[in-house]
């Protein structure tokens, strides 16, 4: 299911960015391309890391960057980036982060099916470690085809 939305327009490998904010910027880009969340989008997930902190870094080296529907997102998509150096999210002990998958929905219930897709991958530590370790859009591919 998630091979639906993670693609080859839609994953991008960087060896690194200077941080966290140009990480989001990159992530952002596939979605902004389709017209599936606006510059918005980004604006309010940058303004509630700084009010609320990184409330979207998950798990070690994880982040699911996401704004409310209403604050920019148009349609559903996901985007992913793998980074080779880790960057900071002033995540404490989650930091570095390598693997950033932004999620974006128009309403609050149609993403119910990604997110539970998303879930499944990202409480698998093995699937989980293998997409840490990836090097290839191929090999993130092979990893999201099984879920």
């Amino acid at each position: 299911m998630l091979n639906r939305w993670l693609n080859d327009a839609t994953i991008m490998l960087r060896d690194r960015v200077d941080s966290w904010p140009q990480a989001l910027e990159v992530c952002a880009q596939p979605l902004l391309a389709q017209g599936v969340i606006t510059p918005d989008y980004v604006t309010a997930i940058v303004a509630q890391h700084h009010k609320l902190g990184p409330y979207y870094v998950l798990a070690p080296g994880l982040a699911m960057p996401h704004a409310r529907p209403e604050e920019g997102a148009t349609g559903m998509g996901l985007s992913l980036l793998k980074l080779e150096q880790g960057v900071s999210f002033d995540a404490d002990e989650f930091d570095p982060v390598d693997v950033i998958v932004m999620l974006a929905a128009p309403d609050s219930h149609s993403h119910i099916e990604m997110i539970s897709a998303l879930a499944a991958l990202f409480s698998s530590d093995e699937d989980l470690l293998q997409l840490h370790q990836a090097k290839s859009q191929e090999e993130i591919k092979t990893i999201i085809s099984r879920f």
